[in-house]
């Protein structure tokens, strides 16, 4: 039997303005508030929109088809305060009980890689976010760029989380498929699913690429590779952006119908059903331990955390973010807090990214800057009108004390 477990991820994140050197200590609005506007809005009308309904479509057709999402703290705040029919439409879904929700970090943020305690402050105020919105309380948990090595798993299960998200990266799994539940070293209950990577890019990358010798990629053509897996695993964990429908892939390239077809042509397999990331976790037990020390992600060909950290500009920012956390954190300035936070969000560092790989392209969707080092001058000067802020909380303390 294999069971086919769908998983989304929803982010758009707070993209910053061209902020230059002569506004540090007078000016403190940092995001492209009309830039972040229109985006959301055409990706609300290519995707959200039209993919909920479709989606919705599907549950009343298929008894048996589930799904699962992520959002980060951010898109929910932006569909809060500017699109709240969006809101409403992932929460119509969720009222069909066949959705479930994950947890992750609320500013999607590397911070476990950086901070543990920013990272724990990060999760629980994410789950506070979900319960709120949509009565759920997730027990899955997905780290940001599905960034995961065994510490995480361990820190996570001592969270109280009984599953987590990782790529099914070939140079972590050897010989082994990603298609079965693992068991992560150092942890005792928390169960592991791993992304197919190979099934989850045809559609999410792979679909409208004329060049690919699969090419056009067919729901038949598709299920007959699913339904191969029978017999050689469990679970087919297809897990991608939900920007692949409708924004990634164009609904001229036909992904709008394959969706609409494949759940029933999955069905017709005796053996195929649907299931959420808890359900899966529930219904099979894992088959061997798997040590993954060194991070692994679902970004780009090397499967790493270098499109976020390989050069020294990233390593830069992202050192002077979290060098400051401890002083942010004791000026209990609400609003410097948050602003210190959103500027920890992964597509800050990815946009400084420069090295280049067969899918570079994925760097440039609604990338705000024109080269990665705009990216990190824009991102500095916002940090040194953060440390400015920072400075002057903390003289004004001390004029108080005195």
């Amino acid at each position: 039997m294999v069971s086919i477990c769908f998983y989304f991820q929803v982010h758009q994140p707070y993209r910053l303005r061209n902020y230059n050197v002569f506004e540090i200590g007078k000016n403190h609005s940092y995001t492209n508030k009309q830039k972040n506007l229109d985006i959301l809005k055409k990706v609300a009308e290519k995707c959200y929109l039209p993919t909920n309904k479709l989606m919705l479509d599907l549950f009343n057709k298929h008894e048996e088809f589930k799904i699962s999402y992520s959002f980060s703290g951010v898109i929910l705040e932006q569909f809060e305060e500017l699109m709240p029919d969006v809101l409403q439409s992932f929460k119509d879904l969720v009222d069909t009980g066949k959705v479930e929700i994950l947890d992750e970090t609320y500013y999607h943020s590397l911070s476990f890689l950086h901070s543990k305690r920013e990272f724990e402050e990060q999760v629980i105020l994410h789950n506070k976010k979900i319960r709120s919105l949509f009565k759920q309380k997730p027990c899955i948990f997905r780290n940001t760029e599905l960034v995961y090595n065994n510490e995480l798993a361990n820190f996570i299960e001592s969270m109280g989380y009984k599953g987590i998200l990782a790529e099914g990266a070939d140079h972590v799994l050897g010989w082994r498929s990603p298609n079965f539940i693992y068991t992560p070293k150092t942890t005792s209950r928390i169960k592991l699913l791993l992304k197919n990577y190979k099934l989850s890019d045809d559609i999410a990358f792979r679909f409208s690429d004329k060049g690919w010798k699969e090419w056009p990629l067919t729901v038949d053509k598709y299920t007959k590779w699913v339904n191969a897996v029978n017999g050689n695993g469990n679970l087919v964990n297809l897990f991608m952006d939900y920007e692949t429908f409708g924004e990634h892939q164009w609904a001229d390239t036909g992904i709008f119908n394959f969706l609409r077809h494949l759940p029933r042509e999955l069905l017709k397999h005796p053996d195929n059903d649907f299931k959420t990331p808890s359900e899966a976790i529930k219904a099979y037990n894992p088959v061997a331990e798997l040590d993954i020390h060194s991070p692994v992600s679902w970004a780009d060909i090397e499967r790493d955390t270098s499109a976020w950290d390989g050069n020294d500009m990233q390593k830069s920012a992202i050192n002077e973010v979290y060098q400051i956390e401890d002083t942010i954190k004791k000026s209990k300035d609400k609003k410097l807090i948050n602003d210190w936070r959103n500027l920890q969000t992964s597509d800050h560092f990815y946009y400084m990214c420069t090295k280049w790989f067969n899918d570079g392209d994925v760097h440039k969707y609604f990338n705000p800057y024109d080269n990665p080092y705009d990216a990190f001058i824009t991102f500095m000067n916002i940090l040194n009108d953060v440390n400015f802020r920072l400075k002057e909380h903390s003289d004004k303390n001390t004029l108080k004390k005195e």
